[in-house]
């Protein structure tokens, strides 16, 4: 018998879809087994802002795939749905690119993206599918916001950030390229200080850095994710301006008995106070190299590797 991918893998994703295969029961359904353990396999959302999948995708899909099959085989209950991460500029930007409006081209691409999945054979109870344009999703986000906020958790901060001007959105440090352009379109990217939404995660780092241990993962991942949450122990005290003393700087250090033979003091140039500590005299080429570190990325200014630069601004601080 000759195997044929387009025949056969056709005629069970159409029984999987038919038998609900792969449906996750709650407790309460007659179907439900209340002996068998819960497993909850996750993937992440994809973001149906472009024509169809590309390879990355499947790639991430299977492994978890693999996985999700394996403990329904062992005999657990698996959870394992997929949705749609439609908000955000990427899905205003395709519909700008195609002149369409984000609601219409966003239906369009889950339908699509939707047909590309299933073709591929992946276990989802579809039954749970998820879209974060349905109000009756994004209201439960909204619900989680406002409670942040009414906590102080989510607050209103100046913060400067990777701006993309051709995509009109902020940039992670992953999705800027070593010649700092977009990953997306290949425009510049320049540092840009913007007015944003904060989360007080930072209020949670020492629950998160002792909880990490209690995670089921390689060694390797959970002392990358030890070295993001980045616990550092050391004292911070404040320098002032020679001819201010009202204009300070707080200076943190690991080794504080080292303080005694500093020579000089150094201002990043996106410190919030850094023209307070300009003088006329070095006002031009202070801000000649503050314009060119914004064209520069964070990984490119801190990397170990590399001559670190810098200007005098002109000023004094008493240590």
């Amino acid at each position: 018998m000759t195997y044929n991918p387009q025949e056969i893998e056709k005629k069970w994703q159409d029984f999987w879809d038919k038998n609900k295969t792969f449906k996750t029961y709650n407790p309460g359904d007659a179907e439900f087994d209340e002996t068998k353990e819960k497993y909850y396999v996750l993937d992440m959302f994809p973001y149906p802002s472009g024509a169809g999948l590309h390879v990355g995708h499947p790639e991430g899909y299977t492994a978890n795939d693999i996985l999700a099959r394996y403990k329904k085989a062992k005999g657990f209950n698996v959870l394992h749905p997929m949705g749609w991460d439609a908000f955000g500029l990427p899905a205003e930007n395709y519909a700008i690119k195609t002149g369409t409006h984000p609601k219409i081209t966003t239906e369009k691409n889950i339908s699509i993206f939707k047909e590309q999945i299933k073709s591929l054979g992946f276990s989802y109870d579809w039954d749970r599918e998820v879209d974060t344009t349905d109000p009756d999703y994004y209201k439960w986000t909204q619900w989680i916001f406002l409670k942040l906020f009414e906590h102080g958790l989510a607050y209103e901060q100046d913060l400067p950030i990777n701006y993309c001007p051709s995509c009109k959105t902020g940039l992670a440090n992953e999705e800027v390229l070593n010649d700092f352009s977009c990953e997306r379109c290949g425009e510049k990217v320049e540092k840009k200080k913007l007015r944003q939404w904060v989360l007080a995660i930072t209020k949670y780092a020492d629950r998160l850095l002792k909880d990490v241990d209690k995670l089921d993962w390689p060694e390797s991942i959970k002392e990358m994710q030890r070295n993001w949450i980045g616990k550092s122990e050391g004292c911070e005290f404040e320098m002032k301006k020679s001819d201010n003393e009202n204009l300070k700087i707080s200076v943190y250090t690991t080794r504080i008995d080292t303080v005694f033979g500093m020579t000089y003091a150094v201002l990043a140039p996106d410190h919030k106070d850094i023209e307070k500590f300009i003088t006329e005299e070095q006002k031009e080429i202070c801000e000649k190299y503050i314009e060119n570190s914004k064209k520069k990325s964070d990984q490119d200014r801190t990397a170990d590797n590399k001559e670190k630069t810098g200007v005098f601004t002109g000023s004094y601080v008493v240590n």
